[in-house]
């Protein structure tokens, strides 16, 4: 079967992706209102922006509803992304990878988005319950059916799962490889970001070989290298980040000058923190796609201005010699 890249669905090189978890799910409830997410879409999309990233769990459901949504006459301005294999309960989350329910996930995500195809359906976790394999061959089918242009995976890099002297991303290449066997690999969506660069230690490298896009999820340290979050100011209880090792108020003092690094260099450029950041991750390659969220449309259209910045030497160095982040489990 012929493999689908992301260049493949006129994909830009250079372009930033949106993000459109934080607009129904884990971050500040009180502040996700269906109509405001909807101007940011659109804004993003006439900004320039092409990929539209979601998945089923988010909400659950109603994200991609709110995708839906906004694509409703706009379908061919947008690359749309979304993923199964997770399954919400009231207080746990557990993988699901049987082909059964693989494709009655694809054929209930097709309605919800109001599309009769998906760009790109991703795993996002693989079932330790079901061989991979098994899994990504029924998503294999979905390609065959017409119902879904190209396959990726979501990286798992958790940080307590890790092996003394194993990297990071050696469990999602262990996974990439196998699946590779069965059907092509288009993607892989990782994180990757100033604060939290491993994906370029093995992940990133993998990806290139092969020419597998790698989707740059988190490029903006979950809000923090935009530099408007206040050390200490909180979160509300259902914000993932209430429960983040970065997130506490002593972790967030202690990485300021990491911020203060991306503000030196954006004053440099009339550009933000922000911007500097997303430039950074669009430097590290052509198939490199950073995925900021966002639930504001004036932050959609910032962050999509990101492709427009150029880091020069000088930035790169400078950002290469910021402390690395630190957490709590540090």
């Amino acid at each position: 079967m012929e493999r689908r890249s992301l260049g493949a669905a006129a994909l830009a090189v250079g372009a930033v992706g949106l993000g459109c978890m934080p607009m129904s799910w884990a971050y500040s409830a009180s502040q996700q209102r269906g109509d405001r997410a909807l101007r940011a879409v659109h804004a993003a999309l006439d900004a320039g922006v092409q990929l539209l990233d979601t998945a089923d769990m988010y909400g659950p459901f109603t994200n991609e509803l709110l995708v839906g949504r906004a694509l409703k006459g706009r379908r061919s301005d947008a690359f749309v992304s979304t993923k199964c294999g997770l399954l919400v309960g009231d207080q746990h989350i557990v993988a699901n990878g049987r082909p059964g329910y693989v494709r009655r996930a694809c054929d209930a995500s097709l309605r919800r988005l109001q599309t009769d195809v998906i760009d790109l359906y991703q795993l996002h976790r693989a079932d330790p319950e079901v061989p991979v394999e098994e899994t990504w061959g029924a998503m294999a089918e979905l390609v065959t059916a017409g119902k879904v242009r190209a396959l990726g995976l979501c990286a798992v890099g958790a940080r307590a799962s890790r092996r003394p002297g194993a990297r990071m991303y050696d469990e999602t290449i262990r996974q990439l490889e196998r699946v590779q066997q069965v059907f092509p690999v288009s993607a892989v969506q990782a994180e990757l970001s100033v604060w939290s660069p491993e994906a370029l230690e093995s992940l990133l490298p993998w990806c290139s070989a092969r020419g597998v896009g790698l989707l740059a999820a988190m490029p903006l340290g979950n809000g923090y290298l935009t530099g408007t979050l206040t050390p200490g100011q909180g979160f509300e209880p259902d914000d993932l980040r209430a429960r983040h090792p970065r997130f506490t108020a002593e972790m967030m003092a202690a990485n300021q000058p990491v911020v203060v690094g991306l503000r030196r260099i954006a004053e440099r450029h009339g550009a933000t923190a922000a911007q500097v950041a997303l430039a950074w991750v669009l430097r590290q390659g052509p198939h490199v796609v950073p995925v900021p969220g966002t639930k504001r449309e004036r932050w959609a259209v910032e962050n999509a201005g990101a492709a427009g910045l150029t880091l020069t030497a000088r930035d790169l160095v400078e950002i290469a010699r910021l402390p690395p982040a630190r957490g709590s489990w540090d």
